[in-house]
């Protein structure tokens, strides 16, 4: 188990969830393996949430994938996926400690989900993050459970509205609740339809005061459910004035999805630092959900075949490309023209793995705090929670300026 190094000091105030209080940021979950054990372990050890995306794991396990490449038996490969995320869990874990706040993201738009939330809580997640859906029913899922956290992931007020009465209704209540930003977020986005990514509805400032007004209808103080901003915060001080406007802390995906420690291919790091920002495209995810990425070649020549495929599509022609059936409603398996027409996982795999050609790189619309460069986690927090270039201060001590980003 790694020594956890001196927590980072901030003039911040801490997030608490579960009587945890940890440094105000949680590491977005990115799939397919770009978040798993080595930058979740390394997010958490220094204080902060970090978070293994579950969707498809057995991808970063060549054993697994070897076991499952020409299966045919679905459960066999949901089973190899189980066994993949108590693997990154508990090496999450060894990276962090015990003491190490550890989240699972987990897409409700993914069909094997509930096994997924089962796993994590018995291989010992602190939290599940569940979003790309309406949770309903979370608290179901984690059983006995209690002790694990569980935080939806909402992009505004008429979904918090309809998760709280749910819940509720259980008797539970969320531990906090991410608020995801269709304007600025990578990968897929909580807006029914590409033209409404940009819609004022969703508005951190317009979103937090809706959301007061439906804690005191319900009879909840504002102060019992953190709310974390998601989408586009990249500098200390978009951080603090969304603390400042009452929000607990945010949700960060892109730029730790960059550092050393991120658990992608270096391709993929480069095709995010690298990007400009014409080169990041709204588009319709095979979900049937709104998704963010890079136009990298392979997604320049499906968008340009995007209307005809669309246009063949049908129920009597759908399949599923890799026979795992990884969503619940997936254009391609469904053949539903109303959704996009590509194996999502075959593509997200490709591109972890560093394929430029063929794969599909989720990334958020707004600039990398470091630019081009590739950092390590504690020097992206350190920027994050202070405001102070780490860079500068190596340089300063060195008696030269830094790389600018």
């Amino acid at each position: 188990m790694r020594a956890r190094g001196a927590m980072i000091e901030t003039p911040l105030p801490p997030m608490e969830i579960r009587g945890r209080k940890l440094l105000p940021i949680i590491q977005g979950g990115m799939g397919v393996g770009v978040s798993a054990h080595r930058l979740a372990g390394t997010v958490a050890k220094e204080g902060a949430v970090g978070t293994i995306a579950s969707v498809d794991l057995r991808r970063l396990h060549p054993d697994l994938m070897e076991r499952t490449r020409r299966s045919r038996d679905r459960r066999a490969m949901e089973e190899a996926n189980l066994e993949a995320l108590d693997r990154e869990i508990r090496a999450a874990r060894e990276i962090c400690g015990p003491e190490g706040f550890l989240a699972v993201n987990v897409m409700k738009a993914v069909d094997q989900h509930p096994d997924l939330v089962r796993q994590a809580c018995e291989s010992g997640a602190d939290a599940i993050i569940m979003g790309a859906g309406l949770p309903f029913d979370l608290p179901d899922l984690v059983g006995g459970h209690d002790e694990v956290a569980l935080i939806p992931i909402l992009s505004e007020e008429r979904g918090v509205r309809a998760v709280l009465k749910r819940w509720l209704r259980r008797g539970r209540l969320p531990d906090a609740i991410v608020i995801e930003s269709p304007r600025y977020a990578g990968g897929h986005l909580g807006s029914p339809r590409v033209e409404e990514v940009d819609h004022p509805r969703f508005d951190f400032s317009r979103v937090i005061g809706e959301i007061r007004k439906v804690l005191e209808q319900l009879g909840i103080a504002f102060e019992r459910i953190p709310l974390i901003a998601a989408g586009g915060i990249n500098s200390f001080e978009k951080l603090r004035a969304l603390i400042a406007a009452g929000w607990a802390g945010a949700q960060i995906g892109t730029p730790f999805a960059v550092t050393e420690e991120g658990d992608a291919h270096p391709n993929f790091k480069r095709v995010l630092a690298e990007a400009r920002p014409e080169d990041i495209v709204t588009f319709l995810s095979t979900a049937g959900l709104p998704a963010r990425a890079v136009l990298t070649p392979w997604l320049r020549r499906y968008l340009e075949r995007e209307a005809r495929l669309r246009a063949k599509a049908s129920p009597e022609r759908g399949t599923c490309a890799v026979r795992i059936e990884c969503l619940t409603h997936c254009g391609l398996k469904d053949g539903n023209p109303q959704a996009g027409q590509f194996c999502i996982d075959n593509q997200l795999a490709a591109a972890v793995h560093g394929d430029v050609e063929r794969g599909l790189f989720f990334r958020g619309s707004e600039p990398l705090p470091f630019g081009r460069e590739i950092r390590p986690v504690r020097e992206l927090l350190q920027y994050l929670l202070t405001g102070v270039d780490p860079r500068r201060a190596k340089a300063e001590q060195a008696g030269a300026e830094p790389t600018p980003a």
